[in-house]
């Protein structure tokens, strides 16, 4: 199936094809997210003139990127606009997500994020290329599954991952310094990009979560502790691809080990698996010390984040994982500790909330990852 081409914005000293692929995925951006508009509307909302405006309308209709969508059906005064809209089936999206212990996951998704198939492939404990091939195989399963063209192939993954798709680093599945874009692309034929699995979440709120602030971080507890900050719009990679890497920092330096080897790092308070533990051990039936353990934790992570959100000012916190952990005693004392460590300018704003578990947000993430590259959707 044949890719679109890729969306980038204007650089100093662009060409005029550069500022025309910019200037295509401002309308984009504006039809996805605010869904049917008229042509002067998208001249408001873009800055774009209305000659350049209907040029590129006509453009990305006979791409069969956006459709005609008749009279605006309301009681303006004068004549009725015309409204055009994006096309939420003018190509699949192939998201996975490889963060599991156990199992790999993937979905096609059409443009606006609703899931079309979903695929599931038993990771077990498999390491290194092996673990490359079954990754290779979910991707395969799903493009045959795929009923359009396939726009391109967007994967989240747990570890250190540059902005073109290499694994510089993960643990869990044994990988370093792989390739992993360039295989499925290779593979495939179609556009691929990886990315950090904490980062794919913090996609995902910020492209597909209506109320989501334009500046957010999310808090990544399914698989260890991962940070995912968006800044405007803006997602933070850092110097070296490892922005956000929260989980072996140090909160007790008399606590537990972890397995990085220190004592006390944050996933050994906070991570669901040494919670769980520790829940199960202390307090298998006492309501009462479950919410002490509870409370604990998100102090902990409410005293980690506070530098970042005071240094960043953010508002908009969201803590993915089990709801059943994370939901009351742990959310509020997340946000108890964040105003208790903050300036009252910098936290009279924020909130802290528990992501919805029922929608597949690590895809939706991954899919972030090939709406922005491709098509310029943030």
């Amino acid at each position: 199936m044949v890719a679109a081409p890729r969306t980038e914005g204007p650089r100093r000293g662009s060409t005029p094809e550069d500022n025309r692929l910019h200037n295509r995925a401002l309308i984009l951006r504006s039809l996805f997210h605010a869904g049917a508009v008229s042509r002067a509307d998208l001249a408001r909302s873009t800055g774009l003139t209305r000659t350049s405006i209907s040029a590129l309308v006509n453009d990305l209709a006979s791409e069969g990127l956006i459709s005609e969508l008749g009279l605006r059906d309301d009681s303006r005064v004068g004549k009725p606009a015309n409204l055009v809209g994006l096309r939420s089936d003018a190509y699949s999206i192939i998201a996975v997500d490889l963060s599991a212990d156990d199992r790999f996951t993937g979905a096609v998704l059409d443009l606006s994020g609703a899931i079309v198939a979903r695929e599931e492939i038993d990771g077990g404990t498999s390491t290194g290329e092996d673990a490359v091939e079954i990754a290779l195989e979910l991707c395969g399963r799903l493009a045959a599954a795929a009923p359009r063209r396939i726009l391109g192939f967007g994967v989240s993954a747990p570890g250190i991952i540059t902005p073109d798709g290499v694994v510089l680093e993960g643990v869990y599945r044994d990988w370093t310094d792989l390739p992993l874009a360039a295989r499925i692309s290779e593979r495939f034929g179609a556009p691929a990009h990886v990315g950090n699995d904490a980062n794919a979440a913090a996609l995902g709120v910020r492209t597909y979560d209506r109320d989501a602030a334009n500046s957010l971080l999310v808090v990544h507890l399914e698989h260890g502790v991962g940070l995912g900050v968006v800044i405007d719009g803006v997602l933070v990679r850092g110097e070296r691809f490892s922005a956000g890497e929260i989980g072996h920092v140090t909160v007790d330096e008399l606590g537990d080990r972890c397995g990085c080897g220190r004592r006390g790092c944050l996933e050994t308070v906070i991570g669901t698996q040494h919670l769980t533990s520790r829940l199960a051990g202390e307090a298998p039936h006492d309501v009462g010390r479950r919410d002490e353990i509870l409370e604990d934790a998100g102090r902990a992570l409410g005293q980690v984040l506070a530098p970042v959100v005071s240094t960043l000012n953010l508002n908009d916190v969201i803590v993915t994982g089990p709801a059943d952990l994370l939901t009351g005693p742990f959310e509020y004392s997340v946000l108890r500790t964040l105003r208790a460590r903050t300036f009252p300018s910098i936290h009279e704003g924020l909130r802290v909330r528990i992501a919805d578990t029922s929608r597949p947000l690590i895809l939706l993430g991954a899919a972030a990852l090939v709406l922005s590259a491709e098509l310029g959707i943030t």
